[in-house]
């Protein structure tokens, strides 16, 4: 049984990106990605586009988020694990810092997973929702 900190598992790599995430740790989240990883956030999200690299990844969304969210938070649920492939449905929660306005918002994300890293992640998600707690 291997550790759960050094797993190369699809699902415990994905599972400690989401830890990091929710921590604030973008070290730790960054470790999780390779080099190459091409992140995209879904066409109509606020920060919509394909992000590479690590440091680009934490940049461009992570940070983001958090200058536009208070308590930004992907709450993980269900992981469907299929080799490399990991979908896992989850959910949103923020409170968005302009407005005031809160979402709960049902997400999944599609991760590629090779040699114990992120290669690849797809975002799909209700934008209009999201978009919705960011105008008055």
């Amino acid at each position: 049984m291997s550790d759960f900190a050094t797993s190369t598992a699809p699902a415990d790599v994905v599972r400690r990106q989401y830890l990091a995430s929710a921590a604030g740790d973008l070290d730790a989240l960054r470790a999780t990605l390779a080099p190459d990883v091409e992140w995209t956030e879904m066409a109509g999200f606020p920060l919509a586009g394909t992000y590479r690299t690590p440091e680009g990844v934490t940049s461009n969304v992570m940070e983001k988020l958090g200058q536009d969210w208070d308590g930004w938070t992907a709450h993980d649920d269900t992981y469907v694990v299929d080799g490399e492939n990991v979908v896992v449905l989850a959910r949103y929660s923020a409170v968005n810092k302009a407005t005031g306005k809160a979402i709960d918002v049902r997400v999944a994300h599609a991760f590629v997973v090779r040699g114990g890293l992120i290669v690849r992640f797809e975002q799909f998600v209700d934008t209009a929702l999201v978009r919705d707690a960011m105008t008055d």
